[in-house]
């Protein structure tokens, strides 16, 4: 025992003296020309705008008594077809001669009440003091009864001013005067982190008040060819949609239109319409009852970054054009396939999604000046904007449709892409992009395949195509022939 704690005291002691003899060292080592200080982890210097004065919250007790009467109840009944039975003993009746029997099969087999009325409801604005409301088109499509709640609780019927399903915003008139209204402010002012308020009646709870921020704003989430939509986390739930998103000064600058959820309810992900685009819409819907765009008549693609090496040019910005239309303004002015369109009237085409906006703004009649590169060169051409053809033409200077639960990016096949494709004659939609992971994907659908058929019928053009989907039964495969580098063969996806 005593080896032991004699071996402890005289290591202790040859430590202290090693110790002593490391902090002399370190004491002369900046005298020696040695440094050695490490870089710290982290900062925990302020942001310079923290250092600023602490903005003051937004007065929302102030602004939601002042602005919540301008918010309106919307319930609509509409008229559906329901599916009938078939009929159970199928074209041969056994029992077509016996009139009691047939009575029996009309009144149990379904055929008697092809249709059914349905009842929704959601929000709206008064933006008018005369009663022009402001909501969303598919709060009130195919309504056969719409009927305006107001906060003094008079129900009052309302008639459709017009719609534009496009943008899905839609304007109603009431015949009542001197009505409470949200006045409208400037969504290209938004900043990310800015404070909102969103006002409406989500499962039918009147008039409820949440808040957030904007969490993101020209969102693009597959809604149609104009998206541009203000992301916030303002709680908006079914109910919700046609209600104004408000900002900390009293203005609406978006109309709640669509959330993204797995539950059906809020998750923190709502989008609005911003009020600048509605701003165009309304002031045609009440002059007119419809939206007029321009129609620039060119089909665009982006422009990513493997295709900007191709076209060699440095920046990935601008919109390809992958096709001009005969006889469209693009191709009176000169444009041509393969050129990357990077400025329409004197702005900068950032993406391909900015194209038909600034062309569906467009006035009618209008000559534009527009840059194009082409070839590595820079070409400015003068393009007479023409009115789009609503009912049947192509979207203005948009290439694709969304891609639906298939995964594809269509686009309806012209006269001179069909010579591109080597089709005989410009029937049918070619294929533009296929979703990673998609039933298209899986079925070896590619990129350039020309869709002639689906379901064994032949499609057109991809409005048509997009119909004969609508009506397939879920569950069951899609079937489509393809054309592929001259070759016909057929497909099944998954749906």
């Amino acid at each position: 025992m005593s080896m032991n704690r004699f071996v402890t005291r005289t290591r202790a002691a040859w430590m202290g003296v090693a110790a002593t003899a490391i902090v002399g060292l370190v004491a002369l080592a900046p005298h020696l020309g040695y440094t050695n200080t490490p870089a710290p982890l982290w900062s925990e210097r302020p942001v310079p705008a923290a250092a600023a004065a602490v903005v003051p919250q937004p007065n929302w007790v102030e602004l939601t008594r002042a602005l919540k009467p301008a918010v309106v109840n919307i319930s609509t009944k509409r008229v559906e077809e329901r599916a009938q039975l078939q009929n159970p003993f199928g074209e041969q009746n056994p029992f077509e001669d016996n009139e009691q029997l047939q009575q029996f099969f009309k009144r149990f087999g379904g055929q008697q009440s092809p249709r059914r009325t349905v009842r929704s409801m959601g929000s709206g604005f008064i933006i008018n003091p005369a009663g022009y409301i402001v909501t969303n088109n598919h709060v009130v499509e195919g309504a056969t009864d719409i009927r305006v709640k107001i906060d003094d609780g008079r129900e009052l019927a309302a008639r459709i001013v017009g719609r534009d399903p496009k943008t899905d915003l839609a304007l109603l008139k009431v015949e009542a005067t001197g009505l409470p209204v949200i006045p409208l402010g400037d969504s290209t002012q938004l900043q990310v982190g800015e404070q909102v308020m969103a006002i409406g009646n989500p499962f039918g709870l009147e008039r409820t008040v949440t808040t957030g921020i904007v969490s993101a704003t020209g969102r693009v989430i597959g809604q149609g060819p104009y998206d541009d939509f203000v992301q916030t986390d303002a709680s908006i739930n079914p109910g919700n949609s046609g209600g104004p998103l408000i900002n900390a000064r009293g203005q609406a600058i978006g109309i709640n239109a669509a959330i993204f959820s797995q539950s059906g309810g809020s998750v923190g992900i709502g989008f609005a319409i911003p009020v600048n685009q509605a701003k165009a819409v309304v002031t045609q819907l009440a002059a007119a009852g419809k939206v007029t765009r321009g129609w620039l008549g060119v089909t665009i693609q982006p422009l990513t970054a493997e295709l900007a090496k191709g076209f060699n040019v440095t920046e990935g910005t601008g919109a390809l054009v992958s096709g001009v239309q005969d006889k469209s303004p693009a191709a009176r002015a000169g444009i041509k396939a393969g050129d990357i369109l990077t400025q329409y009237d004197g702005q900068k085409v950032g993406t391909s999604a900015d194209l038909p906006k600034l062309v569906a703004a467009t006035t009618v009649g209008r000559q534009i000046p527009v840059t194009v590169v082409r070839e590595g060169k820079t070409v400015a051409l003068n393009v007479t904007i023409a009115q789009m053809d609503e009912p049947g033409q192509p979207v203005v200077a948009q290439a694709e449709e969304a891609k639906g639960p298939l995964g594809l990016t269509v686009e309806t096949v012209t006269p001179s892409m069909a010579k591109g494709l080597k089709l005989s004659e410009p029937r049918g939609v070619v294929v533009r992009d296929v979703r990673s992971g998609s039933p298209a994907e899986n079925a070896g659908v590619r990129a350039g395949d020309v869709i002639t058929e689906v379901n064994h019928q032949v499609v057109t053009d991809a409005a048509q195509m997009k119909r004969a989907l609508e009506k397939h039964p879920k569950g069951v495969p899609v079937v489509v022939m393809i054309n592929r580098d001259g070759n016909n063969l057929y497909v099944a996806m998954a749906s």
